[in-house]
């Protein structure tokens, strides 16, 4: 970290003399505008992806807590999607998606919800829901298995007792589940956002950063100038990606008031 900050005061190129230039790397990046779209692309994809996945982790790990048959089996295939390396299902995606050949314009062609083929990864909407979908099916199994493990720590005995008082199902999810697992869910919660902000493989491989750069994150921009020899400049950009970062891990921390609940 430190080391990346030394680099990003500094005019670091493959082709040009070092140069200490203190902060204009930074100065440039926020009069850049593919930096500042990068940012709000990965604003946004934090916004809508993390609360997806917490939902349907919520629900699925709510679902695979109750005495199912084969629950076993089923807690062993939710984890399939979020084994599976990222670059895989993102290139998984990607033929689903595709405007020819593609799964997604077969199915909706077969049930006449469209008319024709959609290109789904050639305008700004469909390329940003594709990726938050896409990226909801590789993780939310990773928010199930963290909230689940919550779940079953918490003791029987409350359930029971909640039974004797005549709760409903909604006033036990709400006056003992949901406090009980608010630690994990704020963990999920933490880990989930860091690596959204940090997203990069799958937005590589499923849409490149198109179309016209509207779903280039900041890591995939870092990355790009990484690539081309300015070292500077994309340490400045991987610099302002960790402060980001630390700053909602430590919102997240302050939110759960882990100290308070022990």
């Amino acid at each position: 970290i430190i080391g990346t900050i030394i680099i990003s005061l500094y005019r670091e190129t493959s082709f040009l003399p070092r140069e200490f230039i203190l902060f204009r790397n930074y100065i440039e990046l926020f009069k850049d505008q593919g930096f500042r779209q990068s940012t709000l692309f990965t604003l946004l994809f934090i916004l809508f992806a993390v609360p997806l996945e917490l939902i349907l982790g919520l629900a699925f790990a709510l679902l695979l807590n109750e005495s199912l048959p084969l629950r076993g089996i089923l807690r062993a295939v939710i984890l399939i999607p979020w084994a599976i390396p990222t670059a895989i299902s993102a290139r998984t995606w990607e033929l689903i998606y595709n405007f020819n050949y593609g799964l997604a314009n077969f199915i909706f062609l077969k049930l006449n919800m469209i008319s024709g083929p959609v290109n789904w990864l050639g305008t700004n909407l469909g390329a940003f829901t594709a990726l938050v979908i896409a990226d909801a099916w590789k993780t939310t199994p990773f928010v199930t298995i963290i909230i689940l493990a919550g779940l079953q720590a918490i003791p029987k005995e409350l359930y029971e007792q909640a039974k004797i008082d005549r709760a409903n199902i909604f006033q036990t999810f709400y006056w003992i589940t949901l406090p009980l697992i608010k630690p994990v869910i704020i963990v999920s919660l933490l880990f989930r956002t860091i690596d959204s902000v940090r997203i990069f493989d799958i937005v590589y491989v499923l849409t490149g950063g198109g179309p016209g750069g509207t779903t280039s994150s900041i890591s995939l921009f870092a990355f790009k100038y990484f690539i081309s020899g300015d070292f500077g400049y994309a340490s400045a950009a991987s610099v302002i990606l960790f402060i980001i970062a630390f700053i909602l891990s430590f919102m997240y921390i302050k939110l759960g008031r882990f100290g308070d609940d022990i």
